[in-house]
């Protein structure tokens, strides 16, 4: 019922700058939370930002300073900003969005997208 598209990852030197896009479609009346993930090879998925419907922000303490997440409620979209970035950024990148409320009022659980990568050169 819904999915998750994200869209904008690439190669980048170190120092360059990236956005990434998550799109959300489907029948879809509210999302309360999304959040932007990250997995580098051989470790654990983190959590990088999220945004609120309310539009609070939140941010791991690595990328405070550098990444920007926003949202476009009317396109459904939230976005990533990543400056400044480092070879340490290098993962694939997914989007997640919970508390999801459907078209009938039926709320629906995490739903995932299937990740973009970003490689970070030095």
């Amino acid at each position: 019922q819904v999915q998750l598209v994200e869209s904008g990852g690439g190669l980048v030197q170190s120092g360059g700058s990236l956005t990434l896009a998550c799109a959300a479609s489907g029948s879809i009346i509210s999302i309360n939370v999304v959040g932007w993930y990250r997995q580098a090879p051989g470790k654990q998925r983190e959590l990088v930002a999220d945004i609120t419907s309310t539009a609070r922000t939140s941010y791991v303490d690595t990328v405070k300073g550098r990444f920007t997440i926003s949202r476009d409620y009317a396109k459904n979209t939230v976005y990533l900003q990543m400056n400044s970035l480092k070879p340490e950024d290098t993962a694939v990148y997914y989007c997640k969005a919970s508390n999801i409320i459907v078209r009938g009022g039926q709320r629906i659980g995490d739903t995932w997208g299937q990740g973009t990568q970003v490689t970070v050169s030095s």
